[in-house]
């Protein structure tokens, strides 16, 4: 049975349809790829190589949707029921069955085998000479310690660009997540249990990361970032963090560094210093990070100030206290802290 010209112009509008709506979803991916936290612009080897797996299993996706409708519909056009004709029945036709049985089988071996290596390639060991750090999640911050390095910093992690880092996570408390969608998947942070995971960051600049394990209150405000350098700006930074704190300097400096030597000293280090309380994170070099409260706010004097008068207020549920700080003994502290470089 031939199919009338209105049947087959129906086929072609229905297929113009499918791949209008493909090229539609196409510029949408296309476009949350500029999304600091997107996964679709990787900048490492291994989120190339999940991204590359992704890519692969979409095309394909979209290859079997677009087939299938299009068949869908075509024959919704063409065999429609119609006075006086009836379809050619195939129940039992053997070759179309095992047919329709061995293409499944074949898209499955092909999304197998790609993703089996990847898995095998990402998990692995890391390169002999990679960079090691020990990442440790805590409600509702991170703590990163370069071992060797004699450097532990929070909510910014700092790398070498084209050099391997081998990243050991842990928990202090629940269970975390370590993801920067840029650089590398998800792998959660467990308490009792190390985890680890590898990559190696291809370009300079500043990535977005978050804690993907809801861990309580502030799960959604555990966030922090990565800065990618030129090795020889690595290699600064890495000197600077090393030093001790400076002394302070000038008079209010000095007095907040009476403070910050006593009343936060039982939680917070600050080397250089009688600070080495491990319960909060490390101060030596407070100044010279971007934000405050893992990433929620710039890193400023006036946002210092709000935060040191209710860090409950400005973070739920952190659990740094509400210290009952007045005015001039914030302003002391701010200004010895916004000196700590």
């Amino acid at each position: 049975m031939r199919p009338s010209p209105r049947a087959i112009s129906l086929t072609v509008l229905s297929l113009a349809i499918v791949l209008i709506t493909t090229w539609l979803i196409w510029i949408a991916w296309d476009a949350t790829a500029s999304d600091p936290m997107t996964t679709l612009a990787p900048l490492s080897d291994n989120a190339d190589a999940v991204q590359g797996l992704y890519n692969f299993v979409t095309i394909l996706a979209g290859i079997v949707m677009v087939g299938v409708l299009t068949l869908t519909l075509a024959f919704a056009v063409i065999f429609r029921e119609r006075a006086g004709h009836e379809p050619q029945q195939i129940h039992g036709n053997s070759r179309l069955e095992v047919l329709w049985t061995l293409i499944p089988v074949a898209i499955v071996i092909a999304i197998a085998l790609p993703s089996f290596s990847v898995i095998i390639d990402t998990t692995g060991d890391a390169p002999d000479d990679a960079l090691e750090v020990v990442a440790t999640g805590n409600q509702w911050w991170f703590e990163f310690e370069y071992p060797g390095l004699d450097v532990t910093t929070a909510n910014e992690l700092h790398l070498p660009v084209d050099r391997a880092v081998n990243v050991e996570l842990r928990s202090e408390d629940v269970i975390h997540s370590f993801w920067v969608p840029q650089l590398s998947g998800k792998v959660d942070m467990v308490p009792g249990h190390e985890n680890r995971l590898w990559f190696t960051p291809h370009e300079t600049g500043m990535f977005l990361g978050q804690c993907a394990e809801f861990c309580g209150t502030s799960h959604a405000n555990m966030r922090f970032r990565v800065f990618v350098h030129a090795p020889e700006d690595f290699d600064a930074w890495v000197a600077s963090q090393a030093a001790d704190a400076e002394p302070a300097q000038g008079d209010l400096a000095l007095a907040g560094e009476k403070i910050a030597t006593t009343l936060c000293a039982a939680c917070h280090t600050i080397r250089g210093t009688n600070a080495v309380g491990q319960i909060g994170p490390d101060l030596t070099h407070i100044a010279s990070r971007t934000t405050l409260a893992s990433g929620m706010f710039e890193n400023n004097s006036e946002n210092m100030a709000a935060w040191l008068a209710n860090p409950p207020g400005e973070k739920p549920g952190s659990i740094m206290p509400n210290l009952n700080l007045n005015a001039e003994q914030i302003e002391q502290l701010v200004a010895y802290l916004q000196d700590l470089k």
